[in-house]
């Protein structure tokens, strides 16, 4: 039998989080594992995640910016750059209240039915010089370079742009060419 992970770093909100999860089994959610923990979903769409941190516990909505939150308990965990997810955090199980847990939890489904979510923005890939003039001078490579999706070209380009000085460059490029040549992406020895 496959062993449940739960997000609970510090291992001190195992109660509450099985009050949040028998809460949650009064949906039609469905809970499944994802980026190391429990995640809910609806029709294969994420819904929400639960877990334990250092100083709270908590319930967030993938696409809790859309959420009315009347109650005002919903909060931003980066603001600026967190876009669409946000949190119910708990300090105490005598915080959770089921009645409107349940009634964000609904709201959260139905926006999902109505198709409102956040869709990232595609960054354009920037070619820096030094990697442009080393496609354009060797066909080979380039050839190889476009055999690779384009998350593992952007994580070329970065590594290759990010370099602040041109020997270093020279250096990195050194080291990819033949990773490249050989359909080898940048880190996969760590995938």
């Amino acid at each position: 039998m496959e062993e449940k992970h739960v997000w609970n770093k510090v291992n001190q909100w195992e109660e509450e989080l099985e009050i949040i999860k028998s809460i949650l089994s009064k949906t039609n959610l469905v809970e499944t594992t994802k980026w190391g923990g429990s995640i809910y979903t609806h029709n294969n769409k994420n819904i929400l995640g639960v877990g334990g941190f250092k100083s709270y516990f908590g319930v967030w909505f993938m696409n809790g910016v859309f959420l009315k939150d009347n109650a005002q308990v919903l909060v931003n965990a980066q603001e600026g750059v967190t876009k669409a997810l946000r949190q119910w955090r708990f300090n105490s199980k005598a915080e959770i209240d089921e009645k409107l847990l349940l009634a964000y939890i609904k709201e959260a489904i139905e926006n999902e039915r109505k198709g409102l979510s956040h869709k990232p923005e595609k960054k354009e890939v920037i070619i820096c010089k030094f990697f442009a003039n080393e496609l354009k001078n060797d066909i080979l490579f380039a050839k190889a370079f476009e055999v690779f999706s384009p998350f593992k070209q952007k994580e070329f380009l970065e590594y290759i742009a990010t370099a602040k000085q041109e020997k270093t460059k020279i250096l990195r490029m050194e080291k990819i060419k033949p990773m490249i040549l050989q359909n080898i992406g940048l880190n996969d020895k760590y995938r």
